[in-house]
């Protein structure tokens, strides 16, 4: 069994992917690094809701940014994050 620390990590993890807002968000992302105002006009939200989830999905390591002039742009941390999301669909489609 591995260590509570562990335990700990993965089960905030998991609670990162409990919102429907950042999935949305993750699944624009799957296509391309795109700015704060494209995922808002794309998803339909304010600049500032955005700007909290993509804050939330930064510290859990699940995506980084790049600064650009003035905007800043957001792309997938890594492949570990479309696989979680892959493995999660193929569960919930086995029914």
């Amino acid at each position: 069994m591995p260590e509570e620390t562990e335990l700990y990590d993965l089960a905030e993890l998991f609670k990162v992917f409990g919102d429907s807002t950042r999935i949305r968000i993750l699944f624009v992302l799957f296509e391309a690094e795109v700015c704060v105002c494209d995922l808002a006009a794309v998803l339909n939200m304010t600049q500032s809701a955005i700007s909290h989830q993509l804050r939330i999905l930064k510290q859990n390591k699940l995506v980084k940014s790049r600064r650009e002039g003035k905007s800043i742009f957001y792309s997938l941390a890594d492949e570990h994050v479309r696989t979680v999301i892959a493995q999660g669909r193929e569960h919930i489609e086995e029914g």
